[in-house]
Parts: C-alpha cells; structure tokens; sequence
C-alpha cells in the first residue's frame, strides 16, 4: 500500500479531507477518464494527451486504489495487464466532476462539447443517470469476463 496514501490526516475537515484524496493535479483527471472517456488501461492514461509522466500516473492509480475510489483488477486476456474502475466511492464522484465542468464552462473557455456540458446543465438527473447506468454495466461485464476467464 502507498505510504502516502495512509498518513495521517490534517484534520477532520470534509474539504481537507477530499483534497487529501484528489487534491492533486493528475487525481481527479484519472476519475474523469474512468467516468467520461472509459478508460481502464494505464496506457490509456498515460496517453490521454494530459502529459502525465508514467511514475506519476502510477502513484496516483495506487493512491486512488488505496483510498477506495478505485480498484485494480487482471485484464481479462492478458494475466500481465490490469484494469482500472471505480468503485462505488468512486462513481459517487460524478455529481462533483459534473458540478467542476459546468462551472468551468460558465467562466472558462473549455474544450468541453457543447451539446455534453448543455445536457448536464439542463437535463442533470438524466445526465448522471446514464453515467451510473453504464458503470454498472461495466461492472458487470468486468466480473462476467473475470469469472468466464478462470
């Protein structure tokens, strides 16, 4: 387990304590990818366009696993490769990345597609639905594949 991941924390406050979980530059990109993009592979990652150095991504992956927002499971082919999701804690995250977008588009210039960020503003509920509907099956064909593989 990573060491940093188990420190001792600054104090009980709900804000410190998020920030000592993805306060960080590299954290909550990670979340987004899993949520948005669907990514499961470290090369995905470190690929994203982001700029991620491979130590770093492989820190944060390990932080994120350590603190429950992601687990690490064996690639369905491949016994050397591993797969990255979220968790429950970790797709609870979507209502708050959703929130960080929308207010990014209303004060920043972003990349975000438009018709994307006008849905999660106008139809929010519907919007994280499908986000939620889509982890779960993921998680689902994740652990089909898993058990179909053993």
């Amino acid at each position: 387990m990573n060491r940093k991941a188990v420190r001792a924390r600054r104090s009980g406050c709900p804000i410190s304590l998020a920030l000592e979980i993805f306060g960080d530059t590299w954290s909550l990109l990670i979340v987004r990818d899993l949520i948005f993009k669907g990514f499961k592979t470290f090369n995905e990652f470190l690929d994203a366009g982001e700029g991620i150095a491979s130590n770093v991504l492989t820190d944060r992956l390990a932080k994120l696993e350590a603190c429950g927002v992601i687990e690490k499971r064996e690639h369905g082919t491949d016994a050397r490769r591993y797969e990255y999701g979220l968790t429950q804690k970790g797709i609870d995250l979507a209502p708050v990345i959703v929130e960080i977008v929308l207010w990014s588009a209303r004060y920043e210039q972003t990349e975000a597609p438009p018709q994307i960020v006008r849905a999660m503003s106008t139809q929010r509920a519907k919007f994280l639905s499908g986000i939620r509907k889509g982890w779960e099956a993921g998680r689902r064909a994740s652990s089909t594949s898993r058990e179909s593989s053993r």
